[in-house]
């Protein structure tokens, strides 16, 4: 008997970083039991298979009791096949139900558990016309402690409800307690409303350890200071709290009065007592109606449907120039025929324009808003570069000082170039041993805000720009930083680079750390009494404080004066469902209507094409519906399969000989980690609860970016990108260091592709074994060279240097803003630079003469992917020094046949002239 076999369900639990993932394979595993159980011959193995199968029964059921299929009366009917010994019958039903659950089916018809002629057919896999034809599916959460006869007499009367035209099927799951409630909202994604009913308990008897975790992650930790007669109106404020997008229900046999001027989280309607079946059905389908709404998409596929002529633009619109053609008739075949019906210059016949939009696009802008929790969102067809220089141009004017992550996207430091800002470079923390930085500390932004203060600058500052999350995955503390900055510069405005955290709305653990989110925080937080109180407190304690006091306490901003001004940008298409190019701008600023709209109108203006691609348009409006109605289930499984990527590799024997997966701890420094916490996983104690980590530390990292430490195969990571992974075995990935590559898992991560890539790696292992044994002691020398300088012979990675002070600021006060506008446009002048070779003494031979290397442009290699130079930053040694040491093929900005290209001396003599002085001090002593 098999060892799985024998722990009957139970065993082996710390693997499991989700019920999800438990369920799905408890269910494989009953129904491979019961095969043995049918095809056991000899009586006493049949009768210890039929313990084991009622075990498998026994773990199943504290899962089943949160869901609606197999539900509790298919549950009873494999008991009663079990006792009843009707092996075949079992077998027949747990193989209809693992398989139904596998491939969704009891999500668009009903399932017979029983054999009757042609079920089996029944289960053949349904075409994508088909599943788009039927109705959608989903459940509904019931809270009451209710008898058997009464929950079964409540689902008769909601099934009763049902018409033909109601656009959606759902069923109904019952349980009897606030915590069971909890549970059940975070393990099943099919739940879209909740009914909260007035006489449930508080604690959940259920005692499963992968099932309480959850409890962890809904904020549910003062529970039992609630009096009973407030877990309805609490449970409302807990449930829209972890999952804000469903719908709740609240039914009273309180004053209805008195509770709907309370705070109720997303509480769609208050009923009292014992509720009208019909308005409660019809409230639940509008609820869901609502989010199912794609006002966009629906009105391009109303207009393709429309004859029309067309005497205009874009001969390929009605496909017209393709049909016709005899010679790209395969573009047509290939693309299909809707595309092309749906593909149109035209802004009327039910359609819109998205630079002054009216109609769907206005409306579908406006869910989008509702969806991500901004007060305004804004679509973009041409990608999150465009967006980030629409929001600095908008807000950011000539002269105004930005602080800038040095290591975030290209685009915001093209943006500071078009806006004449005067730009303050900080340094995030280095990861020396993989060639990476890690975000900006909190101390490090302080101590710079604090300095601009004490050089009277402060009133000029204008604009945090961080990256949240960063490409390798490194989250700020969103909300303290806000905090703390605002408590400094309370009118300062926050712009959040959250290109690859856009999925991060839709996971409570991840929500937590998002701009809107954190500004939605802390504007309630500003408004109540109690932090007034806590405020009037605090400021007692900061008369005598000086800066290094300041930087080093908490601080917390007057609420008085703290304006809440922050912006995200979201490249949809990178984590969401969406056409490539598409993204999105969000606002939660206070101040956006009577400062910023016209401004960033124009903005909007300059930077959006006149010609937007409405298939874009149309993917954002149906990727904001996705993850409205599921992208609480599509992110779940993207965190696990991540998970599950990370335990596979960190505890395979040979892979671990390899392969490193880079640990919380390998990420985040321990001074940023509070919490304490070192890895996702550990071999001995299994998962480790992360909500903690996620609520209090300085920096978390992503799960879903897997940075695997490839220096041990003797491929630096380029290479092992492309000549391994791309070429030998087609997985793509972007993200590489110099002993690095990045694996992301995404909403459409399927368990099959994290397999397939764990099968890759270990035969990448096997071929290194096998090539190292029959390698020559030569060869071998060779091989250990090479891994010794992917681990160890490592360049320190630079920090911004300065700016020359030809292009920053001549008052002596240390500060450190730089014009990266003048520095830019003066490169234009040919006669203004000159090249110097990178190899060789040249450059160095320079500097020791005295003269002062300034670059004209911005040098990016990639990776890492972000500048290492800017227009009129100071070439220091330790920069040349890196890039020599970069091992990667593309440098743009970089021609290494003519070499680095520097600013003249007589170029830095006329621009310093021009601004007020020649050579500085400063620089004579660089």
């Amino acid at each position: 008997m098999g060892p799985m076999a024998t722990q009957a369900g139970k065993g082996n639990l710390a693997e499991y970083y989700s019920a999800t993932q438990l369920r799905s394979d408890r269910w494989s595993e009953l129904q491979e039991l019961v095969q043995r159980l049918l095809a056991e011959a000899d009586d006493e193995r049949a009768a210890a298979l039929s313990t084991l199968v009622n075990r498998f029964l026994d773990a199943l059921d504290p899962i089943e009791m949160y869901w609606a299929f197999p539900g509790a009366q298919h549950f009873s009917y494999l008991r009663h096949l079990l006792v009843e010994k009707r092996y075949d019958d079992l077998a027949f039903a747990t193989r209809r139900i693992k398989r139904a659950l596998q491939n969704n089916a009891y999500r668009r018809r009903v399932v017979p558990i029983q054999p009757t002629d042609g079920a089996e057919d029944e289960q053949e896999e349904e075409s994508l016309e088909a599943r788009a034809h039927s109705k959608p599916y989903f459940e509904v959460l019931v809270v009451d402690a209710l008898t058997a006869s009464q929950e079964k007499s409540l689902k008769a009367s909601l099934h009763h409800m049902r018409r033909r035209e109601d656009p959606f099927v759902y069923e109904q799951v019952v349980v009897s307690s606030l915590e069971d409630a909890l549970i059940a909202v975070l393990f099943n994604h099919n739940i879209q409303a909740v009914v909260v009913r007035h006489g449930f308990a508080l604690r959940s008897r259920n005692k499963l350890t992968v099932l309480k975790r959850y409890l962890s992650r809904s904020g549910s930790q003062d529970i039992g200071e609630i009096l009973p007669s407030e877990y309805g109106p609490e449970l409302c404020q807990l449930l829209s709290r972890v999952r804000p997008e469903v719908d709740i229900y609240l039914v009273t046999d309180k004053s209805v009065e008195d509770i709907a001027g309370r705070d109720l989280g997303e509480c769609r309607r208050i009923f009292y007592n014992q509720e009208d079946y019909t308005e409660l059905h019809l409230n639940i389908l509008r609820g869901v109606s609502a989010r199912y709404e794609s006002p966009f998409f629906t009105a391009l596929k109303e207009y393709s449907r429309q004859p029309t002529g067309v005497f205009h633009a874009l001969p390929i619109s009605r496909g017209k120039s393709i049909t016709r053609s005899h010679w790209i008739q395969d573009m047509g075949e290939f693309y299909g025929q809707n595309i092309f019906m749906a593909e149109t210059s035209t802004t009327s016949g039910g359609l819109d324009s998205l630079l002054e939009p009216h109609g769907p696009i206005k409306k579908s802008q406006e869910l989008a808003a509702r969806a991500f929790g901004a007060k305004q969102t804004y679509f973009a067809t041409n990608g999150t570069s465009t967006c980030n220089k629409i929001v600095v141009q908008a807000l950011v004017r000539p002269g105004d000082i930005v602080l800038v992550d040095r290591d975030c996207h290209k685009s915001h430091h093209y943006g500071m170039v078009l806006a004449g800002a005067q730009v303050v470079y900080l340094d995030s923390y280095p990861l020396h041993p993989y060639s990476m930085y890690g975000a900006v500390p909190m101390k490090s932004i302080k101590r710079t805000l604090l300095e601009l203060k004490r050089a009277g600058k402060l009133g000029r500052v204008r604009m945090l720009l961080l990256t949240n999350c960063t490409f390798d995955g490194i989250v700020y503390n969103v909300e303290r930083v806000m905090e703390e900055c605002l408590a400094i510069k309370p009118d300062l405005i926050f712009l959040w680079d959250e290109a690859w955290f856009a999925f991060a709305r839709f996971g409570p653990t991840y929500r937590q750390r998002t701009a809107m989110h954190c500004a939605e925080t802390l504007r309630t937080r500003f408004r109540s009494d109690h932090y007034r109180a806590q405020y009037e407190e605090y400021e007692r304690t900061l008369d005598a404080a000086d800066d290094e006091a300041l930087i080093a306490a908490r601080l917390f901003p007057d609420p008085a004066k703290a304006r809440v001004r922050v912006y995200a940008t979201q490249s949809t298409h990178k984590t969401l469902t969406s056409l490539r190019q598409g993204s999105m701008i969000h606002v939660h600023d206070q101040d956006f209507k009577g400062e910023v709209q016209e401004a960033f109108h124009e903005a909007y203006m300059t930077h959006t094409s006149t010609s937007p691609n409405y298939q874009i348009i149309a993917s954002l409006d149906v990727g904001r519906r996705q993850v409205e109605l599921e992208g609480f289930e599509l992110v779940q499984k993207q965190v696990e399969s991540a998970m599950v990527m990370r335990r596979c590799i960190s505890t395979h024997p040979l892979l671990k000989k390899y392969f490193k997966v880079l640990t919380v701890a390998d990420m985040v420094p321990a001074e940023y980690r509070q919490s304490g916490i070192e890895s996702y996983y550990d071999a001995e104690r299994g998962w480790n609860d992360i909500w903690e980590a996620w609520s209090n530390d300085e920096f978390a990292l992503d799960a879903t970016r897997v940075t695997l430490a490839v220096g041990d195969t003797g491929f630096d990571g380029d290479t092992f990108k492309n000549q391994v992974l791309m070429e030998r075995f087609g997985i793509q990935i972007n993200k590489t260091s110099r002993n690095t590559v990045l694996f992301m898992t995404n909403i459409g991560t399927t368990r099959s592709s994290v397999a397939y890539l764990i099968e890759v790696l270990v035969e990448i292992a096997k071929d290194l074994d096998e090539q190292y044994e029959d390698a020559s002691g030569m060869e071998r020398t060779a091989f250990e060279r090479r891994v010794h300088s992917l681990t160890h012979e490592l360049p320190p990675l630079p920090d911004f240097s300065r700016f020359h002070t030809a292009f920053s600021n001549k008052d002596q006060s240390g500060t450190t803003e730089g014009d990266l506008r003048s520095a830019f446009f003066l490169s234009y002048d040919e006669e203004h630079c000159e090249y110097l070779p990178l190899e060789g003494s040249a450059l160095e031979d320079e500097m020791a003469a005295g003269r002062k290397l300034v670059s004209t442009g911005f040098i990016i290699p990639y990776p890492p992917g972000f500048p290492i130079l800017v227009p009129g930053q100071v070439i220091s040694r330790e920069i040349l020094r890196f890039m020599r040491a970069l091992d990667v093929k593309e440098i743009h900005g970089f021609r290494p046949e003519l070499g680095l290209r520097v600013f003249t001396q007589e170029a830095l003599d006329q621009a310093a002239g021009v601004t007020g002085g020649g050579s500085t001090q400063s620089d004579a002593a660089d």
